[in-house]
């Protein structure tokens, strides 16, 4: 059902409204089948149901934006989970890639304990696992279901952590990856000083858009995992600053 869920975001990606009966006859299965799917979508807030009809959510909200590309992003955060061992203590930004990150890792390990300032994050794999998961508290961001502020840091150092998973709103060669809001992005600051490492996990069309604000993680950012439409000359500029690129077929 999964995989079937899956192309139904794809076409719902390119389309952004499609009949239930256009679904069932693309994918061959019944209209009753496909309705079951579109309730289990509808039911996470990935999509919207209208009467005969399927749309995806606006970008603008995180349920959206883990429907645009979701195929590439579920690739994304499976390579990732090669990085984390049963039983580890790891770090994890909001956003669309590390929601989809977290959700594959209450799938194949166990004994996790998740360290986040993603409100959505912590309902999304509630449930799903027995991972201990640690919300970070602080000022909370209505849309995109995130705590920020100044306790984000006093909360974090508490913590120290091998690794940090982070997306990221944009690329500057100049500069490195950025974010669209000042808050998350000293948040990511925050949490990020009590990580040895930090991992980007990206589509790759994000190196050619830019946020306005600078993360400014310098060396931090160690591993950056993104699909193979990643253009060299990234690829080469990551390299050069010995960050290491981990890219998924798509």
């Amino acid at each position: 059902m999964k995989n079937r869920q899956n192309k139904i975001l794809e076409l719902l990606t390119k389309q952004q409204k499609i009949e239930v009966s256009t679904l069932s006859k693309i994918l061959e299965v019944s209209q009753v089948t496909i309705r079951k799917d579109l309730d289990a979508l509808e039911e996470k807030g990935i999509i919207k149901r209208e009467h005969g009809f399927a749309l995806l959510c606006s970008k603008d909200d995180i349920n959206g934006r883990i429907a645009y590309h979701y195929e590439t992003k579920r690739k994304i955060a499976m390579r990732a989970t090669d990085l984390i061992n049963d039983g580890d203590t790891i770090m994890v930004e909001s956003g669309s890639c590390c929601t989809l990150f977290t959700e594959v890792l209450t799938e194949c390990k166990k004994d996790l304990t998740i360290i986040t300032n993603s409100a959505y994050i912590a309902n999304y794999i509630r449930g799903k696992s027995n991972f201990q998961i640690i919300l970070l508290g602080g000022i909370y961001q209505q849309e995109a279901q995130v705590n920020v502020g100044p306790m984000i840091q006093q909360g974090a150092e508490n913590f120290f952590v091998d690794l940090y998973f982070i997306g990221t709103d944009g690329y500057f060669s100049s500069i490195g990856f950025t974010n669209r809001d000042q808050m998350r992005a000293q948040a990511v600051r925050d949490m990020a000083k009590q990580a040895s490492k930090v991992v980007v996990l990206t589509e790759s069309e994000k190196f050619s858009e830019h946020g306005i604000v600078p993360l400014n993680l310098k060396e931090k950012v160690g591993i950056v995992i993104t699909d193979d439409g990643i253009e060299d000359i990234r690829v080469s500029e990551l390299k050069e600053q010995k960050i290491e690129v981990i890219t998924v077929e798509v």
